[in-house]
């Protein structure tokens, strides 16, 4: 017995990735509770798994105190007790009894397996939240294990654990069924007191596509290209801002690739959303006219620290202010600047 316990340890590292010495200490700590419902609550117990042996032991310990000075008999024992039992016993010592755990009954030990399953669900929650974190901020792909028909939600299957890919963190108009590969964004990741590690998915993030023009352009990777700045309507529309730090890389055109097989890339990933992909100035009047892109703009007047006011040919005034102003707030979000468009 002794045998598949320290083997189902063995299994339990291998296949959960918990830690034998994790779980001994847990179990040491279990056992010792559930002994003490037996001998005392104020009964100290220490309890010795031996891996190496493949042996498990129980001992009650006692203080050595005074002849007459014992006040609680659980926890202590007189000096001169103690000597009849072993003349090696001193004042102050500590004597130790070994316990015979299979004479504990069936409540106590059904006490210990609950402390023991309660360790093993603590570690497989510690270590998802660990992978979750190292995780942070990146885009992996899930497998739909299941499709909630009532609120959309979408429960995936992302190789650490199962978590939710809410309705409202889902692109517009996107469909999924039970077995798709789909790629999320992990946003956030917070500690769950009882059921794991609260992760939020999120496909509609901003970073969820600047993620995916890291993964697909190796300019990007390599730090030639950097990203200055994402700003996204998810399912409509994205604007992109790059620069080149090496002249002689054109960074949007790092980011489209030859016959647009990187951006196309991208796209099948996030359906029929529109991607603007801006080259990043560092002087405000250019960048506010790139940001507003595909309309052509004629002038960029910066009237203070975050404001400016921009002017455009009269045929030019729908696109640059876009349908219901989608173009001109993704273009200020992008920038920063509160844009003032003028015909």
């Amino acid at each position: 017995m002794n045998a598949e316990f320290f083997n189902a340890l063995d299994l339990l590292e291998k296949e959960k990735g918990i830690s034998k010495e994790y779980m001994i200490q847990k179990i040491e700590l279990a056992l010792a509770n559930a002994c003490r419902r037996e001998v005392g609550a104020g009964t100290v117990i220490r309890v010795q798994l031996d891996p190496s042996k493949q042996d498990m032991r129980v001992f009650q310990q006692k203080t050595v105190v005074a002849d007459g000075a014992v006040v609680d008999p659980d926890a202590e024992i007189a000096l001169s007790e103690a000597k009849a039992i072993s003349r090696r016993h001193k004042l102050g010592g500590i004597m130790e009894t070994e316990l015979k755990t299979k004479n504990f009954c069936r409540l106590s030990a059904q006490a210990g397996k609950q402390m023991i399953i309660q360790a093993i669900r603590d570690a497989e929650r510690e270590r998802q939240t660990k992978e979750y974190e190292s995780l942070r901020e990146e885009v992996i792909t899930a497998i739909v294990d299941k499709v909630d028909m009532t609120n959309g939600n979408l429960i995936l299957d992302t190789g650490t654990g199962y978590a939710t890919l809410l309705h409202s963190e889902q692109i517009p108009g996107e469909t999924h069924e039970v077995g798709d590969r789909v790629k999320v964004f992990i946003s956030e990741v917070k500690t769950g007191e009882t059921r794991g590690p609260l992760v939020t998915l999120s496909r509609v993030h901003p970073n969820f596509v600047k993620r995916l023009f890291e993964l697909e352009v190796p300019e990007i990777q390599d730090g030639t290209v950097l990203i200055r700045g994402v700003s996204r309507d998810a399912g409509s529309r994205t604007k992109i801002a790059v620069e080149s730090r090496d002249e002689n890389v054109d960074a949007i055109g790092a980011c489209i690739g030859k016959n647009r097989m990187r951006l196309d890339a991208i796209l099948s990933e996030i359906g029929n959303e529109k991607i603007d992909i801006i080259l990043y100035s560092d002087d405000p009047a250019t960048y506010v006219a790139g940001a507003l892109s595909p309309a052509k703009v004629k002038g960029v007047v910066m009237e203070d620290e975050r404001t400016c006011r921009v002017t455009v040919s009269p045929d030019q005034l729908s696109l640059a202010i876009g349908k219901e102003g989608q173009n001109a707030k993704l273009a200020a979000k992008l920038t920063g600047y509160k844009i003032d468009i003028k015909a």
